[in-house]
């Protein structure tokens, strides 16, 4: 059956911050033929490659070009031995029914990533992680189509560049390739992963069950206003807006001159070779943006300080202007530039 191309459609019924302008075209790919048929069919146009919304932000005047949203599914388990099972799943999975449906049948390997918005597809381009878990742990493969080419090929982990929060498919290798599949390998009946503090707290000294796991994540994730089809307004969000910046011991000092606080007070997550991931929250909030802080129809969650939101109506050169706010805020007193998460579509 030929892809179906529709003219002028809104995106801000497609994203999770609810704004954005039309597409010129779009068109919505259900298996792999599709996908190859867009790109040999718009060689003259520029694609743009939309999952679950929940990674983007698009701006007022839409995008001139053809919007491709992937919606293939499928699953597929095959268990190599009593310990190893290698599962392959179509980039327009939904993550969450992707996670609880690997929970349910008691794989290891994806717990903590339980409530993440958006489709499997996306999960490896940003080296999703969240609550000591990242997707590179257990992934085996990524199979991919060159958007140039056409050719369809298979990126293993060691290929795919993973670091935090980046892969080579938003880095090196940005805008060339498509995700088709992604292939992950997960321990049957594995223990469930407990390294953050909220997990430690919930359990003590209690070793839980995988269910367990998943759904005090998702009990966690609401409490931030980040679970996935959560509703109200802390929702139309894109979730963390900013990524986590990384910093050396010189960085670590000069935040603590900054605050006038111990060096050791500093929240820190040791990335090895010296270098510290600091909580972005936490130096938003010390920059003095509160929870709730609104800019016009934009405005901070009023449950996490690291999430921008759409208080309703609000344009997307609204959420820009908030962005640019903290980021100038951070860059003047703390001289950390902040990196924004969502994929900026649209804005020249």
């Amino acid at each position: 059956m030929a892809l179906t191309y529709q003219e002028n459609v809104p995106l801000a019924p497609l994203t999770t911050f609810g704004v954005g302008g039309d597409a010129r075209l779009f068109a919505e790919a259900v298996n792999e033929s599709d996908i190859e048929q867009a790109f040999i069919e718009n060689r003259d146009k520029a694609i743009f490659v939309l999952g679950g919304g929940s990674n983007v932000l698009i701006s007022d005047r839409g995008f001139d070009g053809l919007v491709l949203k992937i919606a293939t599914k499928g699953l597929s388990f095959d268990s190599a031995d009593d310990a190893t099972t290698f599962v392959t799943a179509e980039a327009g999975e939904d993550w969450d029914e992707f996670v609880a449906e690997c929970v349910g049948r008691n794989l290891a390997g994806v717990e903590c990533l339980s409530g993440i918005p958006g489709l499997v597809g996306g999960t490896p381009i940003q080296n999703v992680g969240a609550y000591g878990q990242e997707v590179s742990e257990t992934i085996v493969s990524v199979r991919v189509l060159d958007r140039a080419t056409g050719e369809i090929s298979e990126v293993s982990n060691a290929d795919c560049g993973f670091e935090y929060r980046r892969s080579v498919f938003n880095g090196s290798l940005k805008d060339r390739f498509v995700v088709l599949t992604v292939s992950f390998k997960l321990k049957q009946g594995g223990s469930p992963r407990i390294e953050y503090g909220d997990l430690k707290r919930t359990f003590g000294k209690r070793k839980p069950g995988l269910s367990e796991v998943r759904n005090a994540v998702r009990e966690i994730r609401a409490s931030k206003g980040m679970l996935v089809r959560q509703g109200g307004p802390d929702s139309r969000s894109a979730g963390s807006f900013f990524k986590n910046p990384v910093v050396g011991s010189d960085g670590l000092r000069r935040i603590a001159r900054v605050l006038m606080v111990d060096e050791a007070s500093v929240p820190r997550f040791d990335m090895g070779k010296g270098n510290y991931k600091v909580p972005a929250a936490w130096l938003i909030e010390r920059a003095g943006f509160e929870k709730g802080y609104l800019r016009g129809r934009a405005g901070i969650s009023t449950l996490h300080s690291l999430a921008l939101t759409n208080r309703g109506g609000a344009e997307a050169e609204e959420i820009i202007a908030l962005k640019e706010e903290i980021e100038t805020a951070i860059g003047q007193r703390f001289q950390i530039d902040l990196v924004n998460e969502p994929n900026l579509i649209g804005f020249d």
